[in-house]
């Protein structure tokens, strides 16, 4: 029996099933190398080594970083690059290469540094997943994390000042952008009609960015008009993942429905219990008030008389 697969990360919203690109990554390499993972939502980084987010547990082995739990995974037979020839396997890697270089900055950015997105969207939606007072601490760390990332990729000379790196940081990431979708052309999936590698990483990094309702959207604007990339988008969320518009799954859909009935039923229970209560009180004889006595009565005898009056 194979020894049972965890994956913790970060939840999801807006129909992805984890807002988390490097999450996604993951979750649809499960998907379709049909690795048996059992998805573990996490409320906040300070749980796995170093703070990585998504972690691969098992048995005896502990595994971060979505490359590390790829190979992990293909090491244990689910393989969604079976069918791949060497050269398609080299140009996976080529791929990888180019989106962690030129479209992943991007995404950070929009994400984590854009002021109007991180304060009116990314802030507020994972603040809200995280405890208090961590909360507070927590979302602010990873928006400095970010920029240091892209500082440290693309903050080399003559880059110096923030906005010239963020104008070629764009710049790159539109260029890559229409590099996908000219390579992806008609086709289902980038190497035909099996999803690989290359399908993970490409859905995990563009669903965000496509899903995600961002007040700056200038990437955002770009992506859309590439209707071949957001249809890649939409087919995988559609047919691995079967998000509802409401971000439900159908088997997540049957539970609330479920525990619906269940309510239902208890609430209808309860209700016939009070109308057969009620029923039985109108049909109980009823005693004539009693005559009142005009004698004046000690307080120890008009507490004994209230509690007679009361009786049936």
């Amino acid at each position: 029996m194979a020894a049972p697969l965890e994956l913790s990360c970060w939840g999801g919203g807006w129909g992805l099933p984890s807002v988390h690109s490097e999450s996604l990554v993951v979750m649809a390499y499960a998907k379709f190398s049909g690795a048996p993972l059992k998805v573990s939502v996490i409320d906040n980084t300070w749980r796995g080594p170093r703070g990585d987010v998504p972690i691969l547990t098992t048995e005896d082995k502990i595994v971060s970083q979505p490359a590390k739990i790829l190979n992990f995974l293909r090491k244990q037979k689910y393989n969604a690059d079976y069918e791949l020839s060497a050269r398609q396997g080299a140009d996976t890697l080529a791929y990888i290469a180019l989106l962690e270089e030129k479209l992943l900055p991007a995404v950070l950015h929009t994400f984590w540094v854009e002021s109007d997105n991180y304060f009116t969207v990314t802030k507020p939606w994972f603040a809200s997943r995280i405890p208090f007072p961590l909360s507070l601490i927590l979302p602010g760390r990873m928006s400095k994390g970010a920029l240091t990332r892209i500082l440290l990729t693309r903050g080399e000379p003559p880059l110096y000042h923030l906005r010239e790196v963020e104008a070629q940081i764009y710049r790159d990431a539109k260029e890559c952008l229409n590099l996908l979708s000219n390579r992806l052309g008609t086709s289902q999936f980038f190497f035909g009609d099996t999803p690989s590698t290359l399908d993970a990483y490409v859905f995990g990094f563009l669903a965000p960015l496509y899903k995600v309702r961002f007040p700056k959207v200038q990437l955002q604007e770009h992506l859309k008009q590439l209707s071949n990339l957001c249809r890649f988008c939409d087919d995988i969320l559609n047919t691995y993942f079967r998000l509802s518009l409401g971000g439900i799954s159908p088997a997540g859909q049957e539970t609330v429905d479920a525990n619906l009935q269940k309510l239902t039923q208890l609430v209808n229970k309860e209700s016939n219990l009070i109308e057969k209560m009620d029923d039985n009180l109108r049909q109980s004889p009823q005693l004539p008030p009693r005559k009142l006595p005009t004698l004046k009565l000690t307080p120890a005898a008009e507490e004994s008389d209230s509690l007679q009056r009361l009786s049936p």
